[in-house]
C-alpha cells in the first residue's frame, strides 16, 4: 500500500510535469496499475485494519431483547442478566452503540439569551459548617445568580431555605445589580415553586418587579445548566483553602472572591462579564420605587413570656406590650417588632438554632414591671380590696364556707375509716 509521500509524489509527476504512469512505475518501482489508482484517488491513502469483531457480538441478540424492554438498563445489570464473562469495557461500548436504538437520543439545542431577558437563580449548599454560635456549626444555603446574556455571577449567603429568607437574598443581589431581567429561572425549590406553581410570596416579589419567575420542568436541571456550573464552579474555585468564621465572614469573602470571578474570559460568550454587564443593565427592568415584600412576617399577641420567635430562635420584646398584637418582621440582618406602629424590639439576626435573645433592658423593664405588681396586688390585699368594678366600687367576696353550704359538702366533719367488715 502506498504511503502518503508516495501518493503526493506520483499525482506531482504526472499532473505537473507530465510524466507518463508508465516513466513513473519504472522510476518509483511500482506497477503501473498502483499508479492509476493513486491519480483516481481523491483523497491521500489510508490504512484500515480489517475488523475482528468484539467478543460482545455473539451476546447482541441477548442485549437487543433486554434492551427493547428495559432500555436503560444499567451496564452491571445487564451484565449479570447475560451472564457476561469478560471485562465490562466491551460491553459498554457495545451498549453505547445499541442503546440510542432502543432509548432515544434527547438532542440539546445550543439557547442564545438576548441581554436583560433572563437569569437563572439556585440554591448552593457549601459543605464546610459555618460557625453561627459558640458551639454551634450550620451548613447554610447560598443564593446564586446568573445573568444569561453576560453570565455575570453574583452571590450570597442566607440563613435558611424559608421563602421570606430566599426573596431577601434575591432582593439583596437585584439591588446590588440596579435593574432586574425580564425573567427570574428557579427550579421546583419548595418555598419558590414546589408545588409546580409559584407560591404566593414568590408571585408577589416579582408582580412588584415586574418580571416574571419561570419555573424549571421537574428533574431537568439543564433548564438553567448555567447557574448549575457555577455552583461546581464555586465548589472547586472559591472554597479550597478557605477558612470561614462566620456567615458575615463568608459574604465578605464571597464578594471579593466574585469580583475577580467576573474578569475572567467565559469561553460560551467570548468575553468577560464585567465588560458584557452594561449591555445586560440597558436592557433589563428598572426597579420600583418602593422595596418587594421580603423577610418572614408574622403578626402574634404577646405572651406573658414577652418573647417572639423567628426561625427556632427566640426575640426579647417590650415587655410593656404583653397581652397585644405585636408585628415581627425579620430580615437576614435584624429581627424588629413593632406594636401599633412602634418599633418595641430590634435584634441582630441569629443565624443558630434554638437561642434565646434577650435585650438586658427588656429583662429590665420586666423585672420592673413584677415589682411593681407585687406591690399593688399586696396594697390592695391590705386595703382589703381585691378587685373593682369598671364604676370603682369593690368587688365582694364570699367566704368559702358559702361554697361549701351551696354545693352540699362539709369539709369540717371528721374523716372515716375504711373497713373491711
Amino acid at each position: 500500500m502506498l504511503n502518503v509521500e508516495d501518493w503526493a509524489e506520483i499525482r506531482r509527476l504526472h499532473r505537473a510535469e507530465g510524466v507518463p504512469i508508465k516513466e513513473i512505475a519504472r522510476r518509483m518501482g511500482i506497477a503501473r496499475n498502483t499508479v492509476r489508482a493513486a491519480l483516481k484517488s481523491d483523497g491521500p491513502p489510508k490504512y484500515q485494519r480489517a475488523s475482528r469483531g468484539s467478543v460482545a457480538d455473539s451476546f447482541e441478540p441477548q442485549i437487543r431483547a433486554l434492551l427493547a424492554e428495559w432500555p436503560r438498563m444499567p451496564g452491571p445489570v445487564m451484565a449479570q442478566r447475560i451472564g457476561w464473562p469478560h471485562s465490562m469495557s466491551p460491553l459498554k461500548k457495545k451498549l453505547a452503540m445499541l442503546r440510542p436504538e432502543y432509548a432515544g437520543v434527547d438532542p440539546v439545542d445550543r439557547v442564545v439569551y438576548e441581554p436583560g431577558q433572563i437569569a437563572q437563580c439556585d440554591l448552593w449548599f457549601p459543605e464546610p459548617p459555618i460557625p453561627v454560635a459558640a458551639g454551634q456549626d450550620r451548613v447554610l444555603p447560598v443564593l446564586v445568580m446568573t445573568l444569561g446574556f453576560s453570565r455575570f455571577l453574583t452571590a450570597t449567603m442566607i440563613p435558611s431555605r424559608q421563602a421570606g429568607d430566599i426573596l431577601s437574598g434575591m432582593w439583596q443581589l437585584i439591588d446590588g445589580i440596579g435593574r432586574v431581567t425580564k425573567q427570574l429561572v428557579w427550579d421546583r425549590e419548595s418555598a419558590i415553586g414546589g408545588t409546580g406553581r409559584v407560591s404566593a410570596p414568590a408571585a408577589a416579589f416579582a408582580g412588584t418587579l415586574a418580571t416574571k419567575i419561570v419555573l424549571a420542568p421537574p428533574r431537568d436541571p439543564e433548564f438553567k445548566g448555567m447557574v448549575e456550573r457555577n455552583n461546581q464552579y464555586l465548589e472547586t474555585s472559591f472554597l479550597p483553602g478557605r477558612v470561614f468564621t462566620s456567615p458575615r465572614d463568608f459574604n465578605t469573602q464571597l464578594g471579593e472572591w466574585l469580583a475577580r470571578a467576573n474578569t475572567r474570559t467565559v469561553r460560551s460568550i467570548r468575553g468577560r462579564p464585567v465588560e458584557l454587564l452594561e449591555t445586560d443593565y440597558q436592557a433589563m427592568l428598572p426597579l420600583p420605587p418602593v422595596a418587594p415584600p421580603i423577610g418572614l412576617n408574622q403578626r402574634i399577641r404577646l405572651g406573658r413570656d414577652y418573647y417572639v420567635r423567628v426561625d427556632t430562635v427566640d426575640y426579647s420584646v417590650d415587655p410593656r406590650v404583653i397581652g397585644r398584637f405585636v408585628d415581627v418582621t425579620a430580615s437576614p440582618a435584624e429581627v424588629r417588632v413593632f406594636c401599633d406602629g412602634q418599633l418595641v424590639a430590634r435584634h441582630e439576626r441569629c443565624w443558630a438554632k434554638q437561642v434565646v435573645v434577650t435585650d438586658p433592658a427588656h429583662q429590665a423593664a420586666a423585672a420592673a414591671l413584677r415589682k411593681n405588681f407585687a406591690a399593688e396586688r399586696l396594697r390592695r390585699e391590705t386595703a382589703g380590696q381585691t378587685r373593682r368594678h369598671a364604676d370603682g366600687h369593690v368587688v365582694a367576696m364570699r367566704a368559702l364556707p358559702d361554697y361549701d353550704a351551696l354545693f352540699g359538702v362539709d369539709f369540717t366533719a371528721p374523716p372515716t375509716k375504711a373497713s373491711n367488715t
